[in-house]
């Protein structure tokens, strides 16, 4: 620029600098919402952690290399100085923990510095505590006594109001694996009609899991209008029970999860203790009427109840979302069972998250370590210090880096 043009230059107005900044800024709120929910645009592919101790950027970053752009992450395991990680008690909610707070986004940090997405995740709220955090014994306040859903409400309000700003968080999953209907006359393996019955008859009551839903994302809407929020169907996100549901819930930006761990009799640890494992495919689950023969072809009729929901509800299918799934790594069969389960997932167009990566206090489900790898052998390195001597190499998590090939 040389001296005579800017010598002519008129001078703005400080009052209207004022107001094209303001402009700007407003320009820029539609543009991130954009980029929040686009995310969720196309299927996408992800673990979950749920480890006792804080991941660092080096997990993140070995996350992301095998493929992986998300991540559901749950912080209820952490240690605090209080009972209860991040809510401080969950008999009596009165304020975020600041230090836990502070803790949770340096992991974000870390999460975002490695390019992951991140699905915040609690095991636990005011009322309801995670039972293996209680004695075993299932905390069923949240869904009996209304005053702990009014802490419940407010501590998401003030999680949603400290996280809002956090680049790396893709959405809030408000509650892993709810179950009002625990303490009901419903059955966890019942139909879709008898779950709709109960549903009905609940409606409007403290165990109106939706109805909770709806409350607390209006909630969360007042602090952070942005941020995508998750959420579990009931009895431990049986797809099932996310299908009993009337209608979908009030807000747009909401994606509907389910978790996939059947045929559980065969998936699970106490099948790893038969004398003679139950093989899939073939596992016969139920008796009369609700006999079941788990093959390919079942475990995409369970899983297609979600999705057939979704479709009934006018929703595409990057609104559902398998946020767990796996088996037992050393069960003969778990590599048929996880194809099986992300075919099923990916011909309805939903995305998936595999049960775990790299979990610090349980090797069940840790892909990566080959049959080799006894539970023995995994404890003794991990309460030793020596857990980076751990070889990765297994099948398991080789199959799961191929199917997260874009």
């Amino acid at each position: 620029m040389n001296d005579q043009h800017a010598a002519t230059q008129i001078p703005i107005p400080s009052s209207r600098i004022a107001l094209i900044a303001a402009a700007l800024l407003m320009l820029t709120l539609p543009l991130r919402a954009a980029d929040l929910d686009a995310f969720w645009e196309r299927p996408r592919k992800g673990a979950n952690s749920f480890n006792g101790a804080p991941p660092d950027e080096a997990y993140f970053r070995a996350l992301a290399d095998t493929g992986a752009t998300w991540v559901r992450l749950t912080f209820s395991k952490w240690p605090s100085a209080r009972r209860d990680f991040l809510m401080g008690d969950a008999d009596k909610y009165t304020g975020l923990v600041p230090e836990d707070l502070a803790t949770l986004r340096r992991t974000l940090d870390a999460a975002h510095a490695a390019g992951v997405k991140v699905v915040v995740t609690p095991l636990s709220l005011p009322g309801a505590r995670w039972s293996q955090q209680n004695g075993d014994r299932y905390d069923d306040r949240l869904w009996s006594q209304p005053e702990y859903a009014e802490q419940a409400v407010r501590f998401w309000s003030d999680l949603a109001s400290a996280l809002a700003d956090h680049p790396a968080i893709a959405a809030y999953n408000l509650l892993n694996e709810p179950v009002p209907e625990k303490n009901s006359d419903l059955g966890e393996d019942t139909g879709v009609p008898e779950r709709q019955a109960w549903q009905l008859a609940n409606a409007g009551t403290s165990r109106d899991l939706h109805a909770f839903y709806n409350r607390t994302i209006a909630a969360i809407r007042k602090v952070d209008a942005l941020t995508p929020v998750m959420v579990d169907g009931g009895w431990y996100a049986n797809p099932r029970s996310l299908a009993a549901w009337p209608t979908r819930l009030v807000d747009d930006r909401v994606l509907y999860a389910f978790h996939m761990y059947e045929p559980y009799q065969a998936t699970s640890v106490p099948n790893m203790k038969r004398a003679k494992p139950l093989r899939y495919p073939g596992v016969e689950t139920g008796k009369g009427a609700a006999r079941q023969v788990w093959n390919r072809e079942a475990v995409a009729a369970h899983i297609g109840t979600a999705f057939d929901w979704a479709k009934a509800q006018g929703l595409p299918p990057t609104r559902v979302v398998a946020a767990e799934f796996g088996c037992m790594r050393l069960w003969a069969d778990c590599a048929t069972c996880l194809g099986d389960v992300v075919d099923a997932v990916e011909a309805r167009g939903g995305h998936w998250a595999f049960y775990s990566f790299r979990e610090d206090v349980w090797d069940g489900m840790d892909y990566e370590l080959p049959p080799s790898v006894k539970p023995g052998q995994f404890y003794w390195l991990s309460e030793n210090g020596k857990a980076d001597q751990l070889p990765r190499d297994g099948a398991l998590m080789k199959l799961l880096r191929e199917r997260m090939k874009d």
